[in-house]
C-alpha cells in the first residue's frame, strides 16, 4: 500500500510526463533561474523545480542541494500533486504524516516545505516548484503569492514543450509539403518579437498572435467582437485612417507610422505599424497584414512578446481533414490537389509579406553557413544589401573575427549532435556590420529540419539603444543628484574595495566621517535653495583638497564621509588631512545674496594591514568618534 495518496488521473499524467521528454535531461537555465528567484525571494536554502513519475520525484532544477532524487514513497510533492492548493507544512515535526519521514529526521533534515503545482495545459500535475527550509516558519500571503506566480512560469515552459509535442504529432499526418509550409509559418509566427494580425476590411480581428493580445491586453476572445479602431487612440486615428484609404485604392503598396493604442487597463501604449494588403485571385481587397511593434521602450518602457497556438492547430487539423478526404475520393483528386496548391502559394504569400516587414533582422541559412534569406531590416541592420547577402557564409558578413571559430564549432557540434546552448534560446551576443563596427544584438534562432537538411532561422534586434541606456542608468544611480559627488551606494562599493587594496600593498587607510555644524540653522533661516546650495559648495571644497587616490562621497543629509588610502602606518597623517578640511569648510560661503558660515565635526577610524576587514564596524568607529566631536563641543576632530 502506498504511503502516499494516487492522483485520480495518474495514468494520463505519467503518459504525458514521459512524452515530454524532460525527465534525466541536463540543467535548463529557464528553469534554475526560478528556482534562484524562489531562494532569494522566500529567503530559503532549498528550491526545487520536482517532477514524479512512478516511482521517483527527479529534480529538473535545484538549489541547495546535491542529490538528483529521491524515492516518491517519501517525497512531500507526492502529496502535493494530488491535491489542487498550495501544499504549506509550517513545522514537519508537528505533521502527522511527516514527522517520521527520513527527509525530516535526517539529511537534509526538512522542517518547512511549502511546494505549488506545476501543471499540463489540460490540468494534469507533472510535480511541484517548492521551497524548503531546515528551521520551521510561516509564509504571508504575498509570499505564497510569489510562489504561486513562480509555479505558473514554470507550468507555463512545460505547456510550451506540450504544444510543440502537440503540433509536431499533427504536422506529421500532413502530406510534406504543408508539412515544410507549415512549420515556417508556425515558427515565424509563434517566435516573431512583434505582434501579427490578420484584419478584415472593416476593422474586425481576423487572427491575431500572443504578442499583440499582450501589447493591448485583451484575450483573442475579446478582439474577435471589436475593431482596430476601438483600441486606438482617438488623436491617432485620423492619420492611420487616411494611409488605410490610400493603401485600399492602390495610391500605396504598404504604409508605417507610429500611433498609440488603448491598453485595456486604460494606460496609452506607443507602437510600430507596418500594414500591406492581401488581395483574392480575382484581385480584390481580402484582408490586411500587420505587423505590431511595441516600441513604447523607446518612448517611455519596454515590452515583451509572446506566441501563437491555437489558430495553428485548427489549420493543421483542418488541411489533415482534407488531404484525408482526398484519399477516400478519388473523383475530388484533382480538385483538392488544386485547392492545396493554392493554399501553399497563400501561405508561402503571407509568410514572405510578414518575413520582409518585419521589424526585427531576419536571417536563414544552411547547415553549411551561407545565407539563403536576408529581409529589409537585415539590410537596415548590418549594411549588407539583399543581393550581397544571399549566397555568402553569414561568419564573412556579421560575425566579429574573434567569434567565427566558435560560430563554426557550434554547428559543428549542433550537426553532429542535436544539442545546442544556443538554439531555441533568446541571446545577447555581437555582431559587426559591414562598416566593421559592432553592436550588441538580441538573437533568436531555430533550426528546422526538412528531409535531410537542415535550415537555421534567426531574428535579430539591433539593442544598442537599450546597452547604452542601461549603462548610463548604472552611472546615475552611484552619483549624489545635489553635489555630484559619489553617493552612499558607491561609498560601500568603494569602501571594500579601498580596504583590499591597503591589505595589498601594507598600507594604512582612513575613513574620516563629516557632520556640518550650524547646517539646520542655516536651512531653517534661509530655506532649503540655500540649504542645498551650501551642501553642494562643500562638497566642492571637499573634493578640491583631496588626492586622486581619495574618495569623497556623501553619506545622507549634512554627513560626507572621505576615504584616505595609501597612508603610512606609522604616521598616517590623518589629522593633518582632517585638520585641513575644518579650516576650508569653516571659511564664509557666498550663497546667492546671502553669505554664511558653518563648521564641523569629524570622526577618524583607521584600518592597518593585519586588522579584519570589518565594514561595518569600521564606519561605526568613524561614526561614534564624529559624535564624540558633537559632544565635546563641535567643531573639533576625535580619533577612534
Amino acid at each position: 500500500m502506498n504511503s502516499y495518496p494516487i492522483p485520480p488521473n495518474e495514468p494520463e499524467r505519467l503518459q504525458l510526463l514521459h512524452a515530454l521528454a524532460i525527465l534525466d535531461t541536463p540543467p535548463d537555465e529557464v528553469f534554475d533561474r526560478i528556482t534562484r528567484l524562489v531562494s532569494r525571494l522566500l529567503k530559503v536554502p532549498i528550491a526545487l523545480v520536482s517532477l514524479v513519475d512512478e516511482d521517483r520525484q527527479w529534480f529538473k532544477s535545484k538549489v541547495g542541494l546535491t542529490a538528483p532524487q529521491t524515492p516518491r514513497d517519501v517525497a512531500f510533492c507526492a502529496h502535493a500533486i494530488a491535491q489542487t492548493e498550495p501544499l504549506v507544512v509550517e513545522d514537519t515535526q508537528l505533521d502527522a504524516r511527516f514527522f517520521n519521514n527520513p527527509l525530516v529526521t535526517s539529511s537534509p533534515d526538512i522542517r518547512f516545505y511549502a511546494g505549488v503545482q506545476i501543471r499540463s495545459g489540460g490540468g494534469l500535475a507533472l510535480g511541484t516548484l517548492c521551497a524548503i527550509d531546515t528551521s520551521p516558519r510561516a509564509l504571508s500571503p504575498e509570499q505564497i503569492a510569489i510562489l504561486v506566480d513562480l509555479a505558473e512560469m514554470v507550468s507555463r515552459e512545460m505547456q510550451l514543450r506540450e504544444t510543440l509535442l502537440l503540433t509536431e504529432a499533427e504536422i506529421n499526418h500532413s502530406q510534406d509539403v504543408i508539412d515544410a509550409a507549415e512549420i515556417r509559418f508556425r515558427t515565424v509566427f509563434e517566435r516573431a518579437g512583434v505582434g501579427i494580425a490578420m484584419v478584415a476590411p472593416d476593422g474586425g480581428w481576423i487572427g491575431v498572435n500572443d504578442a499583440l493580445c499582450d501589447i493591448v491586453g485583451y484575450t483573442r476572445e475579446e478582439l474577435a467582437h471589436m475593431t482596430f479602431q476601438h483600441i486606438t487612440y482617438a488623436d491617432d486615428l485620423n492619420a492611420d485612417l487616411s494611409m488605410l484609404e490610400q493603401l485600399v485604392a492602390g495610391e500605396i503598396d504598404r504604409y508605417q507610422l507610429d500611433k498609440r493604442y488603448i491598453h485595456k487597463s486604460g494606460k496609452l501604449v506607443w507602437i510600430n505599424l507596418t500594414v500591406t494588403k492581401q488581395l483574392n485571385k480575382q484581385g480584390q481587397l481580402e484582408y490586411f497584414v500587420s505587423i505590431i511593434k511595441d516600441i513604447h521602450s523607446r518612448k517611455e518602457a519596454e515590452s515583451s512578446l509572446a506566441e501563437l497556438r491555437r489558430t495553428l492547430e485548427v489549420r493543421v487539423k483542418d488541411r489533415t481533414k482534407e488531404l484525408r478526404s482526398a484519399n477516400e475520393m478519388l473523383a475530388s483528386v484533382i480538385n483538392q490537389q488544386l485547392q492545396t496548391e493554392q493554399a501553399l502559394r497563400k501561405r508561402d504569400t503571407e509568410l514572405s509579406a510578414i518575413l520582409e516587414n518585419a521589424n526585427d533582422a531576419y536571417v536563414c541559412i544552411n547547415q553549411a553557413g551561407v545565407v539563403s534569406a536576408w529581409n529589409q531590416q537585415a539590410e537596415s541592420t548590418f549594411g549588407w544589401s539583399k543581393d550581397e547577402a544571399v549566397g555568402h557564409l553569414l561568419e564573412e558578413l556579421i560575425i566579429p573575427p574573434v567569434m567565427q571559430e566558435r560560430h563554426r564549432k557550434g554547428m559543428q557540434h549542433y550537426l553532429q549532435s542535436r544539442t545546442s546552448d544556443v538554439i531555441g534560446h533568446r541571446l545577447e551576443l555581437a555582431a559587426m556590420r559591414r562598416d566593421g563596427s559592432i553592436i550588441p544584438v538580441e538573437v533568436r534562432i531555430q533550426a528546422l529540419q526538412f528531409d535531410d537538411e537542415i535550415l537555421f532561422s534567426a531574428f535579430l534586434h539591433d539593442i544598442s539603444a537599450r546597452k547604452q541606456m542601461e549603462t548610463l542608468r548604472e552611472q546615475e544611480a552611484r552619483i549624489d543628484a545635489l553635489t555630484g559627488l559619489p553617493n552612499r551606494r558607491a561609498f560601500f562599493e568603494t569602501l571594500p574595495k579601498a580596504i583590499v587594496r591597503c591589505q595589498r600593498s601594507d598600507q594604512a587607510l582612513a575613513l574620516l566621517f563629516i557632520d556640518l555644524d550650524g547646517f539646520k540653522a542655516v536651512n531653517d533661516a534661509q530655506g532649503h535653495h540655500t540649504g542645498d546650495l551650501l551642501l553642494g559648495e562643500i562638497g566642492q571644497r571637499l573634493s578640491g583638497l583631496l588626492r586622486e587616490t581619495d574618495t569623497v562621497a556623501r553619506l545622507a543629509g549634512d554627513e560626507f564621509v572621505v576615504i584616505l588610502e595609501n597612508l603610512d602606518t606609522a604616521d598616517p597623517r590623518a589629522q593633518e588631512i582632517a585638520q585641513k578640511i575644518l579650516a576650508k569648510i569653516a571659511q564664509p560661503l557666498a550663497l546667492d545674496t546671502v553669505s554664511v558660515q558653518v563648521s564641523a565635526s569629524i570622526g577618524i577610524a583607521l584600518h592597518r594591514p593585519g586588522d579584519d576587514i570589518d565594514i561595518e564596524a569600521l564606519l561605526s568607529r568613524a561614526d561614534k568618534a564624529m559624535y564624540d566631536a558633537k559632544h565635546a563641543g563641535k567643531a573639533r576632530i576625535v580619533l577612534a
